[in-house]
């Protein structure tokens, strides 16, 4: 399965990554309607160090312990092995946010659901769109 892979030494904290998916999450069209004046939540975030910058996405983890956890049963494991979330199913508890190693998974904007990155699967042209726009090539989609 293909997964986003982070190149730490490539990465400048520009943050661009998490404009971009939080665009291709807001459902329209153009870019400064969607994001002007908003305070945005993108399902990537930046982490910035003393001397390294990466961003960090879900993992889709082969055994994922959020899916485990989630006891509404909103998140499973397709069979590609991407970790999705039924939004229907969600409650709140936010186990998964506690219990998830990387930090990936997050309050939705209304704060009632989760949300994490699904590789944009569901709004995107095959490549996520952290990964089309990253201005130095830090963030690729590939299988290893």
């Amino acid at each position: 399965m293909k997964k986003i892979y982070v190149n730490e030494e490539w990465c400048l904290g520009c943050h661009l990554c998490e404009y971009y998916c939080a665009f291709a999450n807001s459902g329209k069209s153009n870019m400064v309607a969607a994001l002007k004046d908003v305070k945005i939540n993108p399902r990537i975030q930046v982490e910035e160090g003393k001397d390294v910058c990466f961003a960090v996405n879900c993992r889709h983890c082969p055994d994922p312990i959020c899916v485990k956890s989630c006891i509404a049963g909103a998140l499973s494991k397709n069979p590609e092995g991407m970790i999705e979330i039924n939004t229907d199913k969600c409650v709140g508890c936010f186990t998964c946010v506690l219990v998830c190693p990387f930090g990936a998974i997050m309050p939705n904007d209304d704060g009632h659901a989760i949300q994490k990155c699904e590789l944009c699967t569901k709004n995107g042209n095959g490549t996520p769109n952290c990964v089309a726009h990253c201005p130095n090539n830090a963030i690729v989609y590939e299988e290893r």
